[in-house]
C-alpha cells in the first residue's frame, strides 16, 4: 500500500485508486525524480489542490494540463503561482475576461488560492514537472489519477460546474453528462489561443449564475 499525504476526505474518496498497480509505480517515478532532478511543485505542494478544496466543498472545477516548470511558480494549482511571482500570460488573460466579465479589477497577485477555499478544484492532469522541461512528467499515471479525480466529483456529486479551457481540458472533460453539471468549454486563456473563444466567454458569471439557480454560494471571484 502506498501511503499518500492528501487531504483525509479525497484520501477516503480515493482509497481504491491508491492500491492500483499504476498508482505504485508512479509514486516510484515521482519519488526519484525529486531525489535525482529539480521538480515543481515542491513535495509538500503535490496535492495541494486536494488540501485547499476538500471532496465535500467542491463545486466548481478548473482543469489544467501541466504545473508551471520555471522557479517560484507551481505551488499546486493550475493556472496559479506563488504571490510576489510574476503573472503568467494565460493568468494575465484571464484576469483580463475576470475584468471584462464581472468588472473585477485584476490583482497584482497570481495567487488563486481565494478560490480554492471557496469550493474551486484547481485541478491539473499532471501534478508533478521537472524544472525547464514541460510535460517531462506526462504519460507517467497522473493522468490516469487525475481521471479517477474528475469521475469522481463527476459521478459521485450533482451540480458541479467544469470549466473546460482548451482542447486538452475538454477531452479530459467529454465524459460528463451536461444534465447533471454544467459544462463550460471555450478556448485556452494562453496569447496562442485566447482570441479564439476565451475573450467574452464570461465563464466566471456563467458560472455564479449556475450557483445560484442550484441553490449554491457563488463564487467570489
Amino acid at each position: 500500500m502506498v501511503d499518500v499525504k492528501i487531504e483525509r476526505s479525497w484520501k477516503e474518496q480515493l482509497a481504491a485508486e491508491f492500491e492500483k498497480p499504476y498508482f505504485k509505480t508512479l509514486t516510484d517515478f515521482v519519488r526519484s525524480e525529486y531525489a535525482t532532478n529539480k521538480i515543481y511543485p515542491k513535495g509538500s505542494e503535490i496535492f495541494n489542490a486536494f488540501e485547499k478544496t476538500a471532496f465535500d466543498s467542491v463545486k466548481v472545477v478548473i482543469i489544467g494540463q501541466d504545473p508551471y516548470h520555471e522557479p517560484g511558480q507551481a505551488h499546486g494549482l493550475c493556472f496559479s503561482v506563488n504571490d510576489g511571482v510574476r503573472l503568467p500570460p494565460s493568468l494575465v488573460n484571464i484576469y483580463k475576461e475576470l475584468n471584462e466579465d464581472l468588472g473585477i479589477t485584476p490583482r497584482t497577485s497570481g495567487n488563486l488560492e481565494r478560490w480554492a477555499k471557496q469550493g474551486v478544484l484547481m485541478l491539473n492532469a499532471t501534478l508533478t514537472v521537472r524544472a525547464h522541461h514541460a510535460g517531462s512528467h506526462q504519460n507517467r499515471g497522473w493522468e490516469e489519477f487525475t481521471d479517477a479525480v474528475i469521475h469522481k466529483i463527476a459521478e459521485d456529486k450533482q451540480d458541479i460546474v467544469f470549466i473546460l479551457w482548451g482542447s486538452y481540458a475538454q477531452r479530459k472533460g467529454a465524459f460528463i453528462n451536461p444534465s447533471h453539471h454544467l459544462v463550460i468549454k471555450s478556448a485556452h486563456p494562453s496569447p496562442l489561443s485566447v482570441y479564439r473563444g476565451f475573450f467574452g466567454s464570461r465563464p466566471f458569471s456563467k458560472a455564479n449564475e449556475y450557483l445560484i439557480q442550484t441553490g449554491q454560494t457563488p463564487v467570489e471571484w
